[in-house]
């Protein structure tokens, strides 16, 4: 299955989150979205397709936080993550994907790092290091379009013109390339966050996404220190070593500033 990762760029394991785990991620999930959307209204009702940071402080009670850091933490998923990247899987970020409030809104293919890299930056990225989504849908819902491959290969031109919207073509239209991949409440998908892909809206779709990355500094520096257990959840965790690998990186990186001051 790894080999497969490798060669397209996803993954999926059917029913990987039994239906009482899962009902403990959807109450928290459920949650947090609430207490978001009164705090971002205008963004949800513009265009808002996910949010981030479930794991702070700002929208969740220590419980509920807790129950994602165990989650995240535990030893069926790290199992899973740590085989899938080797070495030291490290804690990036978590993200709550759902459907747009403005039902006209359609779906664009992207690849995650052109929001933040130059053309040239991201087919830089596509040699490493890696940045990859662990996607838990928490209901069922029309899944996710991806072009295969494209993890590890640059855009062919039909594919850079829509994602880019170059020569009078738009994000949302169709590509060929495309494979729809419908998921069901617990499974988990996996997929590289270099690769083209697109959400598939409808069936109200809540889906938690977990991404790691490697341990590399020019990654772990988008890692949002609020975000991280304190010492006392990290303690109860069955494999804290994603966390304790971002907590290490963001250390030396103070120390390193520090000392160049």
């Amino acid at each position: 299955m790894i080999k497969e990762f490798e060669e397209n760029g996803y993954l999926v394991f059917k029913n990987f989150v039994k239906d009482s785990e899962l009902q403990k991620l959807r109450d928290v999930a459920t949650q947090f979205h609430q207490s978001w959307k009164q705090d971002n209204a205008q963004f949800y009702a513009e265009k808002a397709v996910n949010s981030a940071y479930l794991t702070a402080k700002k929208h969740l009670g220590n419980k509920e936080r807790e129950t994602l850091f165990k989650f995240i933490g535990s030893t069926k998923l790290m199992d899973v993550v740590t085989s899938i990247m080797g070495g030291r899987p490290t804690f990036m970020n978590t993200q709550l994907f759902f459907d747009p409030a403005n039902e006209g809104q359609q779906n664009y293919w992207h690849r995650d790092p052109q929001y933040h890299m130059s053309i040239e930056e991201q087919k830089q990225a596509l040699l490493g290091p890696k940045v990859v989504h662990f996607r838990i849908p928490l209901v069922d819902e029309p899944g996710v379009e991806l072009i295969a491959g494209t993890h590890k290969r640059w855009d062919k031109d039909d594919e850079l013109d829509v994602r880019l919207e170059r020569n009078g073509r738009k994000n949302y239209e169709n590509l060929s390339t495309g494979k729809a991949v419908k998921l069901d409440a617990g499974d988990l998908l996996i997929f590289s966050a270099n690769m083209i892909h697109r959400g598939i809206y409808g069936m109200d779709r809540m889906s938690l996404d977990i991404l790691f990355c490697d341990p590399v500094a020019e990654l772990v520096k988008f890692v949002d220190e609020s975000c991280l257990p304190p010492s006392d959840i990290l303690d109860k965790l069955e494999n804290a070593d994603a966390f304790k690998s971002a907590i290490e990186i963001k250390i030396n990186n103070k120390a390193m500033h520090a000392t160049s001051a």
